[in-house]
């Protein structure tokens, strides 16, 4: 049994706490753009196939909630590793589904672990890092899910050329077996912290905790809602729009990897920014800039238009790595802290789910560049939210 956290050390950190992260989102990552194809190739038409894509997100926002009850009951370190072990497990029905029914059920399976994996790692840090490093840990973790995002893609693209489509599910099981291992390398929290958060009775219910906390998810809760459905708009409307001005699969990628290179580049500078000058400094401008991308994606009728407009959105997105998990820990208790959690991820999990709808259904009644200039026009609007109740909210002013 590893020794409980007493001093703080970064390069133990490190190891331990962004190590699960990177591994099991170099997995995520080479798995996420096969499950349409695993789909058309059971049989699926492509409707289908993007509703299957999508239950990934369902099965995040219905695990957002009941994840709080695993966190409190296990510890964060037990549950992170079973949730790398629930994926595991669910990413081997994957390898082996034979049936859209079978390839649904773990896909949703998948957002399942996601929703007990991301309010356990970040419940555990919240409490493991010091608060004048917190908003550069959070950022950092956040930056780690992206160049394990970015790696797996690339990993998955060389393993179906070697063998087959299934055989990335398997190689993604494998990195979460090692995540599993990796987390238990963790130092468990003081005892001291562990009784402080569970109050005198154990433990506050979850209900509890959302309804003594509703004012703060009403109003920062919406911000963060906002930020959800504005960057998961962004991963959407680039292939989309590349697509209307005739632009190659190859040329697509290649606008994507600029943006995302920028994004990756980025997020200790947002920790950094946050901790020193206050959350404020980064919440506000990374919305805006992303609403201005977003605005001027539509006037962008060029391939190098378009370039520009991707490394734009990729600054907006980096420099607000970790500004949801930052804002929800300063405002979390220490006595109820993953209740609370649980609540403040659902609501940017919905804003990730809503986003692609919104772009759709404005899509659906003008068009793909008025739905642009539409929902830039939600993220400017946003971010002036976000200004506002940041500064009237004591915890999230930190800095």
């Amino acid at each position: 049994m590893t020794e409980p956290l007493r001093t703080f050390s970064w390069p133990r950190f490190i190891t331990s706490a962004y190590g699960p992260t990177f591994l099991s989102s170099i997995g995520y990552g080479a798995v996420t753009p096969l499950v349409a194809l695993s789909a058309l190739h059971l049989g699926a038409s492509v409707e289908l196939s993007a509703l299957i894509t999508g239950l990934t997100g369902v099965g995040q926002i219905v695990g957002d909630l009941p994840a709080s009850w695993i966190a409190t009951r296990f510890g964060e370190k037990k549950a992170i590793a079973l949730a790398c072990l629930w994926d595991a497990t669910w990413l081997t029905v994957a390898f082996f589904a034979a049936s859209l029914h079978v390839l649904a059920v773990a896909v949703f399976a998948f957002g399942l672990s996601g929703s007990v994996f991301g309010l356990a790692r970040q419940s555990y840090i919240t409490d493991a890092i010091p608060t004048r490093f917190r908003a550069r840990a959070l950022s950092s973790l956040g930056g780690t899910f992206r160049i394990g995002g970015f790696i797996g893609p690339l990993a998955g693209s060389g393993i179906i050329a070697l063998w087959n489509l299934q055989a990335a599910y398997a190689f993604a099981a494998v990195m979460s077996l090692f995540a599993a291992a990796v987390t238990m390398l963790l130092p468990d929290l003081p005892s001291d912290v562990q009784s402080r958060r569970a109050g005198p009775d154990g433990g506050p219910r979850l209900f509890t905790v959302l309804k003594a906390y509703v004012r703060v998810f009403l109003t920062l809760g919406v911000g963060v809602f906002c930020i959800g459905l504005v960057r998961a708009v962004r991963q959407v409307v680039l292939p989309l729009w590349c697509e209307s001005l005739g632009m190659d699969a190859s040329q697509t990628s290649l606008v994507y990897a600029v943006s995302m290179g920028i994004d990756m580049s980025l997020f200790f500078l947002g920790g950094f920014i946050m901790d020193r000058f206050g959350r404020m400094w980064v919440a506000l401008p990374s919305m805006v800039i992303l609403g201005i991308g977003l605005a001027s994606l539509a006037l962008a009728h060029s391939a190098w238009a378009v370039v520009i407009v991707a490394a734009v959105l990729g600054l907006g997105n980096g420099i607000g790595s970790g500004i949801i998990m930052t804002l929800g820990s300063d405002a979390s208790p220490d006595v109820g802290r993953a209740q609370f959690l649980s609540g403040w991820r659902l609501f940017s999990d919905t804003g990730n789910a809503v986003g692609p709808l919104a772009l759709s259904a404005v899509t659906g009644l003008a068009s793909l560049g008025v739905a642009t200039v539409a929902l830039g026009g939600v993220s400017v609007v946003g971010a002036g939210w976000l200004a506002y109740w940041i500064r009237r909210t004591p915890a999230a002013r930190a800095g």
